[in-house]
């Protein structure tokens, strides 16, 4: 059989990796990159601002056409999160709009608590993961290959 072949198959069967983008306050950075971290190794393609963007880009474009083209949005809550403002509610805004078109049962947006802290109204409606639990980054995985 030839070899480019089943090279081409095995790429079409292959599933491509979920693309995620990480929206949550630059004060909780390093648990963030922590988190994009293990994305990768478990095979999932995140995106964080400070490792994607590149110096002169329009930041506020490149963020929001990722959004539109990611397959969740994964929304790290913290005390910190809830205290600033900041454009991460932008980016929450414009998640929340895309949902809007999506089919109800399709997961979107997750919220993910990196510590015990309040939901933000807006997303008081989806069940969060709490990833300071035992069991909450599996739940998160769990959800992302969903």
């Amino acid at each position: 059989m030839n070899t480019s072949y089943c090279n081409d198959m095995n790429m079409l069967l292959k599933p491509r990796p979920v693309k995620v983008f990480l929206c949550y306050s630059h004060v909780d950075r390093d648990a963030v990159q922590f988190l994009c971290t293990r994305l990768k190794s478990d095979h999932i393609e995140p995106w964080l601002d400070v490792e994607k963007l590149t110096p002169g880009q329009n930041w506020t474009h490149e963020i929001r056409s990722t959004i539109l083209r990611c397959d969740v949005v994964i929304v790290c809550l913290s005390r910190e999160f809830n205290k600033q403002n900041g454009f991460r509610y932008e980016e929450l805004k414009l998640a929340l709009k895309k949902a809007e078109v999506l089919l109800v049962e399709d997961i979107f947006i997750i919220p993910a608590r990196l510590e015990e802290c309040d939901m933000p109204e807006s997303l008081c409606h989806l069940q969060r993961v709490d990833l300071f639990e035992k069991d909450g980054y599996k739940k998160l995985l769990h959800a992302l290959r969903h």
